[in-house]
């Protein structure tokens, strides 16, 4: 069974006094960071947290939440972390859907649905029952429960355990060639499984550091470059778009960085010329999946990188395309990815029948279609149906109709995607309403707004009579797709 190797208590021995974790309020070396962690698991387990347990951690980027990660690890226990920004609803289904006993938030300002809540300010209050260092998690036990939308729109909880965890991080080490000099600067969001693997997992294996910016902004980015001097960062095509709009004569000092990682959407070949041109810098594509722990094929840092490509599967994974019946193509032959490894998720939790729809005979169904070249780099053709990514974020049309559908004038409603300068897509609804009903597009954009994160809600709503329909009487996308085009 392989050994763990990013427990903070077991390397706070190896580096006690390297650098470790930063963010705008606190500072931590390696010991410093195991402290805060032994200090808070011994809360977690005063306050009644068992291993097994699951506790659900929702807050914006900061030194707390991998503290709090680490120490729900520390006794056993599962993370899940919720996007901050998420509705009281959003935030309800998945806190009594992953059956969370604790919450870490910011402020007890709602309600947590009959689960305990710590505020982030009490964390480290000292604890009144003794408490000693159980034995660590096992690579096959549950480490993180990490919330992705599926084709129904409900999201579902994805299991990756310490041995998928630790996999991909040393994966990712020996593939970016890290070590105990590189420094990361996490700009993505924390509850996405890219965050915790490339910025946080990989660069503690290596026995370097990560500073934790603040809210995102171009001008953010470039001060904290040129103060904290990273190596490097990972981020998704509208943050590289945004660097890139920089002004040729802006003065920017980002020699510091070696590379920069670019996923969660596809990025074009011309906004990474353009990013490598205007800022000197080395950007490699990736593509992975939630289910996947994060990467499963990745252009080089130094080697062969083909623009247009996503690269070649990762070592120790294996990346096959399938015909209509499931069986492998040959190079060249466009079908749906699959993947295999240590990395493939455990499963979805307490959804079995979901699980073994998608890993069969432990190859991992991505829904995806790609095909590969002749040097085995993998080259997107097309993404999961419907799915809309906007800005990086996985929008799934379901999930938004759903939430229409519960508007008392709606009677259906079809949600497609349209392609946006800056966010690469954006949700647009179409929507039809009951005969002796009546509303109107900025009451419906109210109306989900507080039920869905903002990234959700519609660019734009258009009341129609009827969806247009395909033969055997199901909601015509295509159609609506290219009615959607003309009219943004």
């Amino acid at each position: 069974m392989p050994k763990i190797g990013y427990y903070a208590w077991n390397l706070a021995t190896e580096r006690p006094d390297a650098p470790c974790l930063r963010d705008d309020h606190a500072e931590l070396t390696y010991r410093q960071f195991a402290d805060r962690v032994d200090s808070f698991a011994a809360h977690l387990t005063g306050s009644g947290v068992r291993p097994g347990d699951v506790v659900a951690i929702m807050l914006p980027n900061r030194v707390d939440l991998l503290v709090a990660m680490m120490s729900a690890w520390r006794i056993s226990a599962i993370a899940t972390p919720i996007n901050p920004a998420f509705t009281e609803i959003e935030t309800r289904y998945q806190v009594q859907d992953s059956n969370a006993v604790v919450v870490v938030c910011e402020k007890l300002t709602i309600s947590w649905h009959g689960c305990a809540a710590i505020p982030v300010d009490e964390m480290y209050l000292a604890s009144d029952e003794p408490w000693s260092a159980p034995e660590e998690p096992s690579s096959d036990e549950t480490a993180l429960l990490i919330y992705t939308s599926g084709s129904t729109g409900r999201p579902k909880g994805v299991q990756l355990t310490h041995g998928n965890l630790n996999f991909m991080a040393l994966t990712l080490v020996n593939h970016m060639e890290l070590n105990k000099e590189d420094h990361c600067l996490l700009i993505l969001p924390l509850f996405h499984v890219n965050a915790i693997c490339v910025s946080f997992l990989a660069p503690m294996l290596a026995g370097g550091q990560l500073s934790i910016t603040g809210q995102f902004s171009a001008r953010r980015f470039f001060d904290d470059v040129a103060r904290l001097r990273p190596t490097y960062f990972s981020a998704v095509p509208t943050i590289y778009a945004l660097l890139a709009s920089r002004p040729e004569n802006a003065d920017i000092d980002v020699s510091s960085l070696r590379f920069g990682v670019c996923g969660a959407a596809p990025i074009s070949k011309e906004l990474l010329t353009q990013v490598e041109t205007r800022l000197g810098l080395t950007v490699i594509e990736g593509y992975g999946l939630t289910e996947g722990t994060c990467a499963s094929a990745s252009n080089p840092v130094n080697g062969v990188r083909k623009l247009g490509t996503v690269g070649p599967a990762l070592p120790g994974q294996q990346i096959a395309i399938a015909g209509p019946s499931g069986e492998h193509l040959p190079r060249g032959a466009t079908g749906e990815i699959l993947i295999k490894g240590p990395n493939v998720m455990k499963g979805y939790f307490r959804r079995p029948d979901d699980t073994s729809r998608t890993i069969i005979d432990g190859w991992l169904h991505t829904g995806d279609v790609g095909r590969l070249d002749e040097d085995g780099y993998l080259i997107l053709v097309d993404r999961i149906k419907d799915m809309i990514i906007r800005g990086g974020e996985n929008l799934y049309p379901k999930e938004i109709e759903n939430a229409l559908a519960t508007h008392n004038a709606v009677l259906e409603a079809a949600v497609v995607g349209v392609n946006h300068v800056t966010y690469g897509e954006v949700p647009v609804a179409y929507v039809v309403l009951y005969p002796d009903q009546d509303t109107s597009e900025p009451e419906l954009i109210a109306y989900l707004s507080h039920q869905l994160t903002r990234v959700k809600v519609p660019e734009r709503i258009h009341l129609v009579d009827t969806l247009p329909r395909n033969p055997v009487g199901k909601i015509d996308k295509i159609k609506l797709r290219a009615k959607a085009a003309q009219v943004s």
